[in-house]
């Protein structure tokens, strides 16, 4: 007897000891392929995103899957690079005017005179760059590993875009034959639950783009004002830039700032400090009335679960979980709602009156 109850023991042990090893090695590979894995889910939020557009277009223009899902595609690629003209030919014609006037601001800069050579002169800085010249060139050519790290990881980023395009189109592309394929392993029952799921976490991902590029507007369009009454030049120009760098989640607006601010400060010291201020306020504006308002409309969440998500899923996945915690965030409530128990959960609704205090009772109505 005691034999047996040790090679159940043992049994056991050994298959604890095969599952921890599992699960070490599953994490292993996770992590190991994790730059792939984050391709393939931002390319599925890409897809259900356009899906709607794709089914759309394949039922009221063409009736050929492939050509809606290439149209809907060379449509939104065309408004990238229709957006992208609209910022880039000013600034690379504002670069080309910069370039022919280089050696002389050069020169003025050297001689101490011109607004770069004052500035550098009023600080000290002239002076000093003068007295350690060779630290300067040794820092200079130091600062060419760094440049070509920058270089390598544009290129890479630029792989990632483009790989993230390709799987978005195959999915959305190949949608109806995956969903016909899931939803044939499964009974009548289960496949209505899986349909209101799709649907529910289309909406979901659709409300969350569209709340995205809203606050985004905002953004630029506050900037523009803010530039146009300072007097700043290419005012429309680099408000755009600002909107389209505020759909980058957590550091889109820093990096709007300071493009802003540069050219205010390029413009008047008092048009700087005054563009600054304003993206301090409105920063502050944005992470904290802004998207938790509009997210909670958009996405059917209330305030303060999606500032949490959101804080949450950056400390936790950085850029990555902060551009997926809101979408994320709504697609757990979906599916809290399909599966947790009758009566046990129910989710808060943002749109309606009261305190939004959910129900723990057996089916009782929301206290509100």
């Amino acid at each position: 007897m005691s034999t047996a109850d040790d090679r159940c023991t043992a049994r056991r042990a050994l298959i604890v000891i095969g599952l921890v090893l599992a699960v070490v090695v599953g994490l292993g590979l996770v992590w190991s392929t994790r730059r792939v894995l984050i391709w393939i889910l931002i390319a599925a939020f890409l897809a259900v995103a356009l899906k709607p557009l794709v089914d759309w277009t394949e039922g009221r223009l063409v009736r050929h899957r492939a050509t809606a899902t290439l149209l809907v595609f060379l449509a939104v690629f065309g408004l990238l690079v229709a957006v992208g003209a609209v910022i880039l030919v000013p600034l690379l014609d504002e670069l080309g005017r910069f370039a022919d006037r280089a050696p002389e601001l050069l020169r003025q800069t050297r001689a101490g005179h011109g607004p770069v050579g004052g500035l550098l002169d009023r600080l000290g800085l002239l002076e000093y760059a003068r007295r350690h010249s060779d630290q300067v060139q040794r820092y200079g050519g130091d600062l060419r590993q760094p440049a070509v790290d920058l270089l390598r990881g544009v290129l890479q980023t630029l792989a990632g875009l483009v790989t993230v395009v390709v799987l978005a189109y195959l999915m959305v592309l190949e949608a109806p034959r995956i969903i016909r394929a899931i939803l044939g392993t499964v009974g009548d029952g289960a496949a209505t639950r899986l349909r209101r799921i799709g649907r529910g976490t289309s909406r979901t991902i659709t409300g969350y783009f569209s709340g995205n590029l809203l606050i985004s507007v905002i953004c630029g369009a506050g900037t523009y004002v803010v530039l146009v009454l300072m007097g700043v030049p290419f005012a429309a120009v680099i408000a755009l830039l600002v909107a389209v760098t505020d759909l980058i989640p957590l550091v889109g607006a820093t990096l709007g700032a300071i493009v802003a601010a540069g050219a205010g400060f390029l413009h008047s010291p008092t048009a700087g400090i005054v563009v600054l201020v304003f993206f301090v306020v409105y920063q502050q504006v944005e992470n904290h009335l802004l998207q938790p308002l509009i997210m909670s409309r958009a996405v059917r969440l209330n305030p303060l679960t999606v500032l949490v998500s959101v804080l949450l899923a950056a400390e936790l996945a950085g850029l990555v979980g902060a551009l997926l915690a809101i979408p994320a965030a709504g697609i757990v409530q979906l599916l809290l709602r399909e599966f947790a128990p009758a009566g046990r959960w129910r989710a808060p609704d943002p749109c309606a009156d009261g305190d939004g205090e959910t129900s723990t009772g057996n089916g009782g109505p929301a206290a509100g």
